[in-house]
């Protein structure tokens, strides 16, 4: 059986189809002895007759006739592994695993490259997990995730970034908060430095986290943090229930929350970055490589 090649199973199956090794073997543009000589090693191979011959007829055996259908499928089943392998390799199918931020959803880029993608790739089966941006490293290192979608933070040397885009802050206050006062342009981080201040445990580990206090750092504040939570939208929550004030992306805004305003600081008082991130020593599957691609210049 190791001698069985697939041609063999294809001179079989013309021979079968015409019961003719003449007509067969113009079907396979190959001369009759030649192919005559295949179908004999094939029988030897198989320790069977396949076909009944005589000097006016060819007929299949019973043998025959059951190898047929077996020989059938394997072509099937060969030409079914060739086209999806041939289609991974395009990109067209395949497996994708995304890690994603809690606030990259609400980013317009990130959820029209999601739909594009889908619309252009139907076949490929994306699997997303939600993890802040330190949550991401591990599985990224371990190859559990092909790709992470996070916040601008330390990575290790095996991960390389890639800028999507960078946005601002902006304030989250209640809806009755002196600061809603303020004019356009005029708030800055100054404003909330004795405010109670709603924000993120650093238990939670994200990296909103390191990066919002660090720019706050930066200017001499040290805000004064009264309640500590694990997720941005139970920030929005506690400062709609008049808890304190807060500071997030702008990508939230597109979360409205009766009670709850939002508050543009003034020119280049904060911004957070948006990265793409992978693996830099492990190949990028065509599927990977045209997300990433897709959405580093979607606009």
């Amino acid at each position: 059986m190791n001698h069985i090649e697939l041609r063999h199973l294809r001179y079989f199956i013309v021979v079968a189809d015409e019961l003719h090794f003449g007509r067969a073997a113009e079907r396979l543009h190959i001369s009759q002895p030649p192919l005559s000589q295949q179908i004999q090693a094939l029988e030897t191979h198989l320790g069977a007759t396949l076909f009944y011959r005589n000097n006016r007829t060819v007929r299949l055996t019973q043998a025959g006739q059951a190898f047929l259908l077996e020989a059938r499928q394997i072509l099937q089943r060969v030409g079914e592994a060739s086209a999806q392998a041939a289609r991974i390799h395009r990109g067209e199918s395949g497996n994708l695993t995304l890690g994603l931020t809690s606030s990259a959803p609400f980013l317009r880029r990130v959820s029209r490259t999601l739909h594009r993608f889908r619309l252009s790739y139907p076949d490929v089966n994306i699997r997303i997990e939600q993890l802040n941006s330190k949550q991401q490293i591990e599985p990224l290192l371990e190859g559990k995730l092909d790709l992470g979608i996070m916040r601008n933070g330390g990575l290790p040397d095996e991960l390389e970034h890639h800028l999507v885009l960078s946005e601002p802050l902006i304030a989250v206050v209640h809806s009755d908060h002196p600061l809603n006062a303020l004019k356009e342009g005029e708030l800055t981080f100054q404003h909330l430095a004795d405010q109670p201040f709603v924000f993120f445990s650093k238990d939670v580990g994200t990296s909103l986290y390191d990066d919002i206090l660090g720019q706050l750092k930066a200017q001499g504040i040290t805000p004064y943090i009264t309640q500590e939570v694990g997720e941005p939208l139970t920030i929005i929550g506690l400062v709609a229930a008049g808890l304190g004030v807060s500071i997030l992306p702008a990508s939230y805004l597109r979360i409205q929350v009766e009670g709850v305003r939002y508050l543009r600081f003034g020119h280049r008082q904060g911004t957070t970055e948006l990265w793409l991130v992978n693996h830099a020593r492990r190949p990028v599957t065509a599927a990977t490589r045209a997300f990433m691609e897709l959405l580093l210049r979607e606009e």
